[in-house]
């Protein structure tokens, strides 16, 4: 049911004042390009996986494990990133996540047990749970709510991005060079965008590049409370364990994309390392466009009339009804329908992670945004943890993705159940 929302300005004045600046569309550039880096960073060790385990003799539980130290380092410091940005803010908070990260990546090259792998992957685990609390609070504090979950949309994209530059790169370098070459050169793009972001980043109220116009803008939105919370506070929310529940839930489904489908892909199709790179890439294209069409739908029906609460809905319930074909991956007729269902199931899942961001920034004030996401992105780091092990122990003892699959198609469709009834109208939190 569409409800008028309660915009400052018409529609015709909000297009106008759209158009006063675009610096905010520069800091979203630059969230783009980091998420990019922190996914090709992540996405290294599944597209090695077939190499390394034939090299090193993992079994699936090895390689399970070494996921499960990389999920547990994440959840540690998604429960601690957050307050650290909120209270720093994102410009020096972004910074030390990303010195962090490339450094552990870059340190896979000098390892060759299961315990260190597990060690430096738990160490990119802690510097890349920064990315995404510092690109939501980022997000709120560049623009207004209606224009957020495009934006996040954008900066997203990367995700996918970054899961088809590593495709394209990773075979390259280690065919040329060797498998810790991989790492290195990968793991060094992190201080080269370090440049970028100390050299453009400040607040926007900071930056000579803003317009007036712009600026008042990106500050349309009513004034928020600025009262300092606890961490411990925010989970007396129900619109926290909203989002907390509804990453619990989702977040894992991805990580199974990112970390064993290459491996998927050589089970079933028997591709190797030089011919698994066009599948993967075709999939995280098509992901491409849900993660920015999924933020500009919703983005979409709220400037049309909708409330923030249907729009976001709204959009979550088209994504999680397109995820579920994903059930037959598994036992797809040939490689062309399995990338199709993945693609879809990718893009889906993008478009849902747009628009579940998105909550956070609705439902909470800029100054608990980076808390909230942080604790939302703890909780699906340990569903994370949880799926790891869980898809280790099936791939060990039956070598089938069919369950796997089976869990991938229904956990959106509950996501979406538990949001709604832990948050039927999306208030915001009344924080004390």
């Amino acid at each position: 049911m569409k409800v008028v929302a309660s915009a400052p300005a018409t529609v015709s004045a909000v297009a106008a004042d759209e158009r006063a600046g675009h610096y905010r569309w520069v800091i979203c550039g630059l969230l783009f390009f980091a998420t990019t880096i922190n996914y090709i960073d992540r996405q290294v060790i599944g597209i090695l996986k077939p190499t390394l385990q034939d090299q090193f003799h993992w079994s699936e539980i090895d390689y399970s494990n070494i996921v499960f130290g990389f999920q547990v380092a994440y959840a540690i410091g998604l429960l601690m990133v957050g307050r650290v940005i909120d209270r720093f803010g994102v410009r020096k908070g972004f910074s030390l996540a990303v010195v962090v990260w490339s450094l552990a990546a870059m340190a896979h090259a000098l390892v060759s047990s299961v315990f260190g792998f597990g060690a430096v992957r738990f160490a990119l685990g802690l510097g890349e749970s920064g990315n995404f609390p510092a690109a939501i609070k980022t997000v709120a504090e560049w623009h207004p709510r209606r224009e957020r979950a495009f934006a996040a949309g954008i900066f997203n994209a990367g995700s996918n991005v970054g899961a088809v530059v590593a495709p394209l790169v990773v075979p390259w370098i280690t065919y040329s060079f060797g498998w810790r070459w991989a790492f290195i050169a990968t793991g060094a793009l992190g201080f080269i965008w370090l440049v970028a972001w100390m050299i453009m980043y400040s607040t926007p109220e900071a930056q000579p590049r803003v317009s007036a116009a712009e600026l008042a803008y990106i500050r349309s939105d009513p004034k928020e409370s600025d009262k300092r919370v606890s961490l411990a506070s925010l989970l007396r929310y129900r619109q926290t364990w909203a989002f907390a529940l509804g990453k619990f839930l989702t977040d894992p489904i991805w990580w199974v994309y990112l970390f064993w489908m290459p491996d998927f892909l050589n089970r079933t199709y028997g591709l190797s390392l030089s011919k698994v790179g066009p599948p993967l890439i075709a999939i995280y294209l098509i992901a491409d466009l849900g993660s920015i069409g999924g933020g500009w739908f919703s983005s979409s029906l709220i400037r049309r009339g909708w409330s923030v609460n249907g729009g976001r809905k709204g959009a979550m319930l088209l994504c999680a009804v397109a995820v579920v074909p994903v059930v037959f991956a598994a036992r797809a007729a040939n490689l062309v329908t399995a990338v199709a269902l993945l693609g879809l199931a990718a893009a889906a899942h993008q478009g849902w992670s747009a628009n579940i961001f998105t909550l956070a920034s609705d439902m909470f004030p800029k100054h608990a945004v980076a808390s909230v996401v942080g604790i939302g992105g703890m909780a699906g780091a340990v569903g994370g943890m949880l799926i790891s092990k869980m898809v280790g122990y099936i791939l060990e003892w039956t070598g089938s993705y069919v369950p796997i699959f089976v869990m991938a198609g229904s956990a959106y469709l509950i996501a979406l159940l538990v949001i709604h009834l832990l948050a039927p109208r999306m208030e915001p939190a009344a924080l004390e």
